[in-house]
């Protein structure tokens, strides 16, 4: 490999160019359903930790990371990951990551201690980081710029609707069967990709330069402790010593891979395409898009099965209709996205689902389904406009040689924002429901008050018992979880307007350019481009 970074200039992968339309779209529908299964398994425990608690006697710490493991594993993995893949194989690295993830899900049909079944879920995480990033590389390796963004449109659209399908498949198993039929689900559907990937091609870099492994070991040492920060921020409260000692050290070990990475002659990720525009604007646009995507989630799930009364089935299926605009607005991208650009996409985008999360606080503890949808949809039409222009404008800044790499930022990003969202969302619903509830419970004893005030789950439980007063006290109950539910909404609101306001600013529009303002100010503090400034300098300046 040459010591220089530069625009990509092939069209497609010299090892995909003899594919067929039809091949290219077998390649899509396989990379497609590789994918869904790593985004389900997300989600898919959440429905059965009630089931796991009472079979394991899982502590409820331990049920927090039969969850969060594997979402741990997979974040701080995804970037290595991505780069082996550019390096020995992208398929290679496909098919390793299913066979792990196969052989971890099958682990808790045999072993079921708490223990045991958080270990699984590590194993399947670090699977699920090798599955993730090499299924979008193939596919922009495999496919022509002129039909690169309605196949990463497509494949972005799963994505994004991969989380209902798993609460659907989720909800129908444990409807009829315990809990561990999941888990066979994921060794079945496992298996049968893994037959299926063998029959699509391979690409890596050709150019074969060495991995990074110091840079690999830093960034993922950075993300995991961040990581691990987040997830125990609304446990533990955010001025814990461990939470913001975890965040600290991340955000260090990120500087240290920084400081390496504009060092290094083969570096694991060229940090300095954090500059262009179109990267930047694509890893801040996703990463606010899934720290509320998930932070909706978490209150949202609560909301439709604790007080609308759903069952997890139907939670899935009240869920159904965010993925319809999204489906639709994602496979289409390639026909409006050259018309009003990443500016507008993102944008609006971002601010149409603002509007959504808005029009989602006028909910009350007694409204209807419909009063529910409507403001779904909004939110879904929205995610429709973001998702796969993000995603492209990731992908489209970096080398074809660096894809694996590339769609690595892309997982990396959605994972930490991910968990940012739910540890948010979290933190904020609990501390609300206390402060609103607490105040209203001064004559009921200890034993009964702290179960209440621990989660509207809890309340629920609890108030059967307390005779004719628990309907007022469960009432009392879901009126506080609805004003926390609120706040939290108000707050993602918030924060992805200002995720807005900056995409606004410093994103390109439909001609590539940034706002006039905004190129006046990047050219009186760097000289001028020339036709070499996207290539590496061994002594590590910028652009």
């Amino acid at each position: 490999m040459s010591d220089t970074l530069v625009e990509p200039s092939q069209d497609i992968d010299p090892g995909m160019a003899d594919l067929t339309i039809k091949q290219r779209y077998w390649l899509l529908a396989v990379a497609c359903m590789d994918v869904s299964i790593v985004i389900a398994s997300m989600v898919a425990l959440n429905a059965a930790l009630p089931d796991i608690a009472r079979q394991t006697s899982a502590t409820q710490t331990q049920l927090t990371w039969v969850i969060d493991g594997y979402t741990l594993v997979l974040a701080c993995l995804l970037l290595p990951a991505g780069a082996i893949g550019d390096r020995y194989g992208r398929r290679g690295a496909l098919l390793t990551g299913l066979a792990v993830f196969v052989l971890a899900s099958a682990a808790p049909l045999v072993f079921d201690a708490p223990a045991q079944l958080i270990a699984a879920r590590a194993v399947a995480g670090a699977g699920a980081a090798f599955i993730m990033p090499a299924t979008l590389s193939l596919l922009t390796a495999a496919f022509p710029k002129t039909e690169r963004n309605k196949a990463v449109g497509i494949w972005a659209g799963v994505v994004g609707s991969g989380a209902i399908v798993g609460f659907l498949v989720t909800g129908g198993l444990l409807h009829f069967w315990p809990w561990q039929s999941i888990f066979a689900t994921f060794v079945v559907a496992g298996a049968g990709l893994f037959v299926l990937t063998c029959t699509v091609p391979s690409s890596r870099d050709e150019n074969s330069a060495p991995v990074d492994w110091l840079g690999a070991i830093l960034i993922g040492a950075a993300v995991a402790v961040f990581v691990l920060g987040v997830v125990e921020a609304p446990s533990r409260g955010w001025t814990h010593p461990m939470v913001w000692g975890c965040m600290c050290a991340g955000v260090a070990l990120a500087a240290a891979f920084t400081v390496v990475q504009l060092r290094q002659r083969h570096p694991l990720l060229d940090v300095r395409l954090f500059g262009k525009p179109d990267f930047a604007t694509g890893a801040v646009g996703v990463t606010f898009l899934f720290f509320v995507n998930f932070g909706y989630f978490y209150v949202s799930m609560q909301y439709i099965q604790l007080v609308m009364g759903y069952s997890p089935i139907q939670t899935a299926i009240a869920l159904c209709p965010l993925a319809v605009p999204l489906l639709i607005l994602s496979a289409t991208t390639h026909l409006y996205l050259p018309r009003l650009g990443l500016r507008a996409c993102v944008f609006i985008g971002l601010l149409v689902i603002s509007v959504g999360l808005l029009c989602m606080r006028w909910l009350d503890i007694d409204s209807s389904y419909p009063q529910y949808a409507w403001p779904l949809l909004i939110m879904s039409v929205g995610i429709g406009l973001c998702t796969a222009p993000t995603t492209s404008a990731i992908m489209g800044a970096v080398p074809d040689e660096k894809q694996g790499v590339a769609s690595a930022v892309n997982d990396t990003t959605r994972e930490v924002g991910a968990a940012l969202g739910i540890a948010v969302a979290g933190s904020i619903l609990a501390a609300h429901y206390q402060n609103q509830l607490l105040p209203k419970l001064t004559g009921l004893p200890t034993e009964v008050r702290e179960p209440i005030l621990s989660s509207l789950a809890e309340a629920l439980a609890v108030t059967p018992r307390l005779g004719p007063q628990g309907e007022a006290v469960a009432g009392l109950a879901k009126r506080a979880f609805l004003d926390a539910t609120n706040s939290a909404l108000l707050v993602m609101a918030v924060v992805l307007t200002v995720a807005a306001v900056f995409v606004g600013v410093w994103a390109p529009g439909r001609d590539g350019e940034q706002l006039r303002i905004v190129r006046r100010l990047r050219t009186r503090r760097t000289p001028p481009p020339d036709d070499r400034s996207w290539q590496w300098s061994r002594a590590g300046r910028g652009w």
